[in-house]
């Protein structure tokens, strides 16, 4: 005990290895779904010669790194983050790399992606960015990821769907219908219940209780298997199942600039490092300044470690063929159960590992029983919104477009890039020009560059 205490800072940081245990296995059990969907969204993709991924070696893949990133970032970066494949720049390598190149050919451009970041971690850039940005900017960044990862369980569980006349509506018909949802509520009820009694492990408790109860409603109600949405409850058949580890090391770093052209090979690494690059720094501002380890300038412990494992991150899932690996946003479901240290992390990468050979394990949990945790820790990071001065116009509406837009856009990233660009012009605008730090400047010049994309694509 006294070796994990010095070693992960556990008293420094006012937790224990009972609550990073009950944190580590809370994560893993919001991002486990990630071991399903990544080989569903990477599979249904075919490459320029239309050869596609089997679900089996993806399945596989996608485990091992995850529980390699999670299990460095524990003991390098001394962090409560899991580590898996990114949604987003998993689409980005199915849809906008592989209809041009090899699948060998976009999973190298994922290793120069994280090359790239490593190169802006150790050289200290990834550091001052962050450093760079106002502190209620990233207090901002941190409500923003708290709406919307309460989006996205909100929408995995079937409580809000996109409508016909409007962009989201209740439920899928407009009204909440169905099993899946009727567990969800009950899940989110017990969750909210035990939360505010103050009951230990109150959302590992309530994912439990809500898995058992989905694959009862499951084996004896009618129920639609796409309801559940990735993962459907039900008692596995068997318990251990052999990985494949066929895809890994099968990349080819800079074939792809051959096979699909220069631009075009440059403009996916530019969209595959922006994504990562400002994903990543979001969640860990945000989860960080949850689990209250940013400090009263907005400085994260140990940012330079956390920065650079999560650019080997990205190196490790394309050698494996994964996608790129990055900072996961469900760390904050582990971190509103306790979660503090790296502690936490060893225990939600040892639990990916075992995931290779348990692999049936892994598609018990449907999103009902997850998705609560994401809503509830959601609410918590609304509290936020306190740290932002609302009088102050010309943090309030960078902040304002920062919240908004993560939620709206479905993406991290734009939510940053709104609210530096914001911030930028506002000031300038003011006749503060001196007063924004030369990064900023450059940041929001690739921002610019980032939305406006699709037409300097044209143009070149």
């Amino acid at each position: 005990m006294a070796v994990l205490d010095r070693f992960f800072e556990l008293s420094a940081r006012e937790t224990t290895v009972g609550r990073e245990v009950r944190g580590g296995i809370t994560t893993f059990m919001a991002m486990a779904y990630i071991i399903l969907l990544n080989p569903i969204i990477l599979a249904g993709a075919k490459d320029v010669t239309g050869a596609k991924l089997t679900i089996a070696q993806l399945t596989t893949s996608t485990a091992l790194a995850a529980a390699l990133c999670t299990l460095l970032m524990a003991f390098v970066g001394n962090a409560p983050f899991g580590l898996a494949a990114g949604l987003g720049l998993n689409a980005v390598v199915a849809y906008q790399a592989a209809p041009f190149m090899t699948w060998a050919q976009a999973m190298g451009l994922v290793v120069l992606e994280g090359l790239v970041i490593i190169v802006l971690a150790v050289s200290g850039v990834r550091r001052l960015i962050m450093n760079a940005i106002p502190l209620a900017l990233k207090h901002a960044i941190g409500v923003g990821i708290g709406m919307f990862i309460a989006l996205i369980g909100l929408v995995d569980a079937g409580f809000v769907s996109s409508g016909a006349g409007t962009p989201l509506q209740l439920g899928s018909t407009g009204h909440l219908t169905g099993w899946p949802v009727a567990v969800f509520c009950f899940g989110l009820l017990l969750m909210i219940l035990l939360y505010v009694r103050r009951t230990p492990a109150a959302i590992l408790i309530s994912i439990a209780v809500t898995t058992v109860l989905a694959i009862v409603v499951n084996a004896l109600a009618t129920v639609d298997p796409k309801a559940w949405g990735v993962v459907v409850p039900r008692v596995p058949d068997a318990l251990v199942a052999a990985p494949d580890f066929g895809l890994v090391g099968k990349v080819d770093v800079f074939g792809g600039f051959v096979t699909a052209g220069a631009v075009t090979a440059t403009v996916v690494l530019f969209t595959l490092v922006l994504s990562g690059f400002f994903d990543a720094m979001g969640t860990i501002i945000g989860v960080a300044d949850e689990a209250g380890l940013v400090d009263e300038q907005g400085r994260v412990p140990r940012l330079g470690a956390i920065l650079t494992v999560d650019g080997v991150a990205g190196v490790i899932g394309g050698g494996m063929s994964a996608s790129a690996n990055t900072v996961f946003v469900e760390s904050a479901a582990g971190v509103g159960e306790g979660a503090r240290t790296g502690l936490a992390s060893v225990v939600t990468g040892g639990l990916l590992a075992l995931t290779l050979l348990f692999t049936p394990l892994a598609a018990v949990v449907p999103a009902a029983a997850a998705a609560p945790a994401l809503v509830l820790v959601g609410a918590l990071m609304m509290t936020q919104c306190r740290n932002v001065p609302w009088d102050d116009l010309e943090l309030a509406v960078p902040a304002f477009l920062t919240i908004a837009l993560m939620p709206f856009t479905y993406s991290i990233t734009n939510g940053v890039g709104a609210g530096v660009i914001a911030y930028t012009v506002i000031k300038a605008a003011r006749g503060k020009a001196r007063e924004i730090p030369w990064l900023l400047w450059i940041v929001s010049l690739v921002f610019l560059a980032y939305f406006g994309i699709s037409a300097l694509e044209g143009l070149v």
